[in-house]
């Protein structure tokens, strides 16, 4: 079985190493963090890399908590924080 190598950093030109990182998106006053997720990731500045799965995942995700947000800010809940966990 052929084995795929780690992809390389651009800027650095050196190889990125898997691990986790975090994935923020602001849209409109509304920020979205989405941590733990699997990523390459640059040793040198933390430049992170997703595989298409992943991607299409966290473009699912954060597109149903910015609705989520809209709609609570509609209402203007006093709540501005939150964190979901699920396990």
């Amino acid at each position: 079985m052929e084995s795929i190598p780690n992809p390389v950093c651009g800027e650095h030109q050196i190889n990125k190493k898997w691990g986790e990182t975090t994935f923020e998106y602001s849209d409109e006053g509304i920020t979205i963090q989405v941590p733990n997720v699997p990523a390459w990731i640059c040793p040198l500045d933390g430049e992170a890399s997703f595989t298409p799965e992943m991607v299409d995942e966290i473009i699912f995700t954060v597109r149903e908590l910015i609705e989520i947000a809209k709609k609570a800010r509609e209402r203007r809940s006093v709540f501005t924080e939150y964190i979901v966990a699920v396990s």
